[in-house]
């Protein structure tokens, strides 16, 4: 082996075996968390220790256009990427040896580019290293698989079972609605052993054909990297056998959306041990006050945990998505949830991140308010007693008062970085404003001849 393959994880070596690898993805994730990057033969990637793009890929928006830049004249320089090698994973969807490797964003005198995505993280966990913390997450992935969709004026509807009949709701944890698009799930845990994605469970949600699939806890960025995997090779799986995969909030009407759940607990770096837990096993004044954080700034955050205008469809009460900020223990219906735990794995479950959201954007924000929380020491507001299906000025209605709440929380904007927010504003108002001239079938079914 040369020198590079010398640098990967057990599993990516297991992979390439006694083949030759012919070709390297060298990979980084923009403000929408889609792939971006270059290809090229694994030869030439062996001789090169670091790539360029133009910085302007994080001005790009979900459509393709190109949102305001916030600083200098449109110039697009170059960034330099540097190959993280403990990322490197298969891409056995391909029909060659294909490695994906996730690349770390830098300028052309050395620093981390602010607005990367993966770099806005790295911030976070650097804030709560330098108080001796470290925080832990686990998230939950939703997602849909839908009949092909290839007019996108035609609703998307389930997908085909093995059966012959489509994919029904409201099977939550059904076996049997899980088979009937089991080939799929086969794939899935194929692609992940060979990526070396450790899968913690796989069930049926509660909408038609909607999966979620829960990852075991770990360091965040190394579970941000994972999910971002994922959503990747789940779209893939999904085309080998004739549908989709879809990871949009509300993309079937009537239906539930679909969450990114986050569980959160900081653990003290020397000890390892919970603070959210005291000696004797109680709560802690850092677990009231990590609650508090997240009550605080979420409203906030909003803008980064459902950051198209899809996303505040599913936020809609008695259809299993949070409308409101209320804590409660063992509670589903309130956004921050605590579940049963041992004292050593006390968590606080964040409802409110979709999961079309950017997965080291949304568990950055989250880490975010929790941090700010911690730095304030407050108290949450009372738990939450019974169904908190109830009207709250908690979560705001549309990516434009988002965006608005955003940049009203100074704090966390400091916390997330001035240069990175001036960015997702400018990127975020651009498709937002590119949304508004498109006139809906429901505008034209009810409008047109009425009004």
């Amino acid at each position: 082996m040369s020198k590079w393959t010398d640098q990967l994880p057990e599993a990516a070596r297991n992979y390439i075996g006694d083949r030759r690898v012919d070709e390297v993805e060298c990979v980084i994730g923009d403000i929408a968390g889609v792939a971006r990057g270059k290809a090229m033969p694994a030869a030439k990637f062996a001789y090169q220790t670091n790539y360029f793009l133009p910085n302007s890929i994080f001005l790009q928006t979900i459509t393709g256009e190109w949102a305001d830049n916030p600083f200098d004249a449109f110039t697009e320089p170059d960034m330099i990427l540097e190959p993280d090698f403990t990322t490197a994973t298969a891409a056995p969807w391909t029909a060659d040896v294909t490695l994906q490797v996730i690349h770390d964003a830098k300028d052309q005198e050395g620093n981390l580019v602010p607005f990367a995505p993966r770099n806005v993280l790295r911030r976070i966990m650097e804030l709560y290293a330098a108080q001796g913390w470290t925080p832990v997450v686990a998230p939950e992935m939703e997602f849909f698989l839908t009949a092909r969709n290839i007019d996108p004026n035609q609703p998307v509807i389930p997908p085909m079972g093995r059966s012959g009949r489509r994919a029904a709701g409201k099977q939550a944890y059904s076996l049997s609605a899980i088979d009937e698009y089991g080939k799929v799930i086969d794939d899935i845990y194929d692609f992940a052993e060979a990526q070396g994605l450790e899968i913690d469970g796989i069930l049926q949600e509660g909408g038609a054909g909607q999966i979620e699939l829960n990852l075991a806890h770990g360091d965040p960025i190394r579970l941000a990297d994972d999910v971002f995997f994922f959503k990747r090779m789940i779209r893939e799986a999904a085309l080998r056998h004739d549908c989709f995969a879809t990871f949009m909030a509300k993309p079937i009407a009537g239906e539930p959306g679909s969450a990114m759940h986050i569980h959160t607990s900081v653990v003290d770096s020397k000890t390892g041990k919970n603070i959210f837990s005291d000696k004797k096993g109680g709560e802690t004044d850092h677990f009231l006050h990590f609650i508090a954080g997240l009550q605080n700034h979420l409203t906030g955050a909003i803008a980064l945990l459902a950051p198209y205008v899809n996303s505040y469809r599913r936020y809609v009460p008695d259809f299993a998505a949070p409308i409101n900020l209320e804590w409660g223990r063992d509670n589903r219906t309130t956004g921050l949830r605590i579940p049963i735990s041992s004292p050593a794995g006390r968590r606080v479950e964040n409802r409110l991140p979709g999961m079309d959201c950017n997965p080291y954007l949304g568990i950055a924000a989250t880490l975010a308010c929790g941090y700010l929380g911690l730095m304030e020491k407050k108290n949450p507001r009372p738990e939450f007693a019974g169904s908190a299906y109830i009207d709250s000025d908690d979560i705001p209605v549309n990516m434009g008062d988002a965006l608005d709440l955003l940049e009203e929380d100074k704090a966390l904007c400091e916390v997330l970085g001035p240069e990175f927010v001036a960015v997702y504003d400018s990127v975020k108002r651009n498709e937002y404003k590119e949304f508004l001239q498109v006139i809906s079938p429901w505008e034209r079914e009810h409008l047109l001849l009425n009004v």
